[in-house]
């Protein structure tokens, strides 16, 4: 039988009020994805924890079988392209048991482009 969880992966900051947006994020899909049965964790790469190791660690822990690592990053720059699949590749050797997969950045998502659109526009015109 498997299970599913998703790995939302943020930058992290030395502010934690930066964190909130990505910390309602992970309470709103978390309400989503736990009817369905998937568990949600958050990780950052610097400055903030948990850190994507041991967000990792506590969704294997969980019985995850299939984790889908989700990069809430604009653009896939180094961090996407060179930091993260070494991190991977270490959740993959100290959890051979789960499946990772690594989704495109949300901000290379044609609804999160929209959404940006939209917001800018607002923010350009308020009503």
């Amino acid at each position: 039988m498997t299970k599913d969880g998703i790995l939302l992966f943020a930058h992290g900051a030395r502010d934690p009020a930066w964190a909130q947006p990505f910390e309602a994020t992970e309470r709103a899909l978390r309400a989503r994805a736990q009817a369905q049965g998937a568990d949600v964790a958050l990780a950052f790469l610097e400055f903030m924890s948990p850190t994507l190791l041991e967000a990792g660690a506590q969704l294997a822990a969980q019985g995850c079988t299939q984790v889908t690592v989700v990069p809430l990053f604009l653009g896939a720059g180094g961090h996407v392209r060179k930091d993260l699949p070494r991190l991977m590749a270490e959740m993959a050797e100290q959890h051979p048991q789960v499946q990772w997969r690594l989704s495109a950045a949300v901000g290379e998502t044609d609804i999160l482009i929209q959404a940006l659109s939209e917001a800018a526009w607002s923010l350009a015109h308020p009503a």
